[in-house]
């Protein structure tokens, strides 16, 4: 396959490094396209008001300087190379996408960006514990790696609509650890933690995000279950946001007529 890599946490990044590399030991034709610097959380926000730059390293890896990963794809599959793409494979992600943490990952989002491609693309996250470091601590990226290439195969013979894209979740285990392949649903998390409220040196007031939510929904059959149970979750996403089981109870109450 002709497969297109970003992530968010920048083209420098452990994960994309070992995806690029497995992908390519496995015989598909990889290009990568991936921000300089990490753009965790950016959603799919595009960059409408300023120019993009971008930057080819010797290795043929592109980076878009101060792009987002929506920005990376966006680019990448409308002009900025002449390569036709199969799919968009996202990540390794430093860190888990589960439940509602898709509304804002950039991992997500980037795959998404491809959901015009012949093929479902993947975005996949590496679960470690909270606080972990994925520059020092263990980590076991080859294994998600491992996970994607033997999915290819198999998005081919399932005939996904193209638009829709695999949310992957890897435990961060050794392979042969792995209990298996779990398809579910997202879970859902609490509400997030308080925002920390602290002042820098000179006296200013600022502020950080507070940490994401527990899992309140993690039964049987939800992306949360899978991992917990050293299961590889794949989630099935689409970009259409309509809440249709909600359209024909709504039109009683809208569309009266005067």
């Amino acid at each position: 396959m002709n497969i297109l890599v970003s992530n968010d946490d920048g083209v420098h990044a452990r994960g994309i490094q070992v995806l690029a590399k497995w992908l390519r030991n496995a015989g598909h034709q990889v290009t990568v396209v991936a921000p300089d610097r990490n753009r965790s959380a950016a959603s799919s926000c595009l960059t409408l008001v300023e120019p993009l730059r971008v930057h080819r390293f010797d290795n043929g890896d592109y980076t878009v300087i101060a792009g987002t990963p929506a920005d990376c794809v966006h680019l990448a599959l409308n002009g900025l190379l002449d390569t036709q793409f199969d799919l968009v494979v996202s990540g390794i992600n430093h860190g888990s996408n589960l439940g509602d943490d898709v509304v804002y990952s950039g991992t997500v989002a980037a795959a998404l960006e491809g959901r015009y491609l012949p093929l479902p693309s993947i975005a996949v996250s590496l679960v470690g514990k909270n606080g972990a470091n994925y520059l020092t601590d263990e980590v076991y990226f080859d294994t998600a790696a491992q996970v994607v290439v033997e999915l290819l195969p198999k998005i081919v013979v399932a005939k996904m609509p193209a638009n829709q894209v695999l949310n992957v979740n890897v435990p961060n285990l050794p392979y042969h650890q792995l209990s298996g392949v779990m398809v579910t649903r997202l879970g859902e998390r609490s509400p997030a933690a308080e925002i920390v409220k602290q002042q820098d040196p000179r006296g200013a007031t600022v502020y950080w995000i507070g940490a994401s939510g527990k899992p309140i929904d993690k039964d049987a059959g939800t992306d949360f279950y899978a991992v917990d149970n050293q299961y590889v979750s794949i989630t099935p996403l689409q970009a259409d946001m309509t809440a249709h089981q909600t359209i024909e109870g709504l039109k009683g109450t809208f569309e009266e007529k005067a």
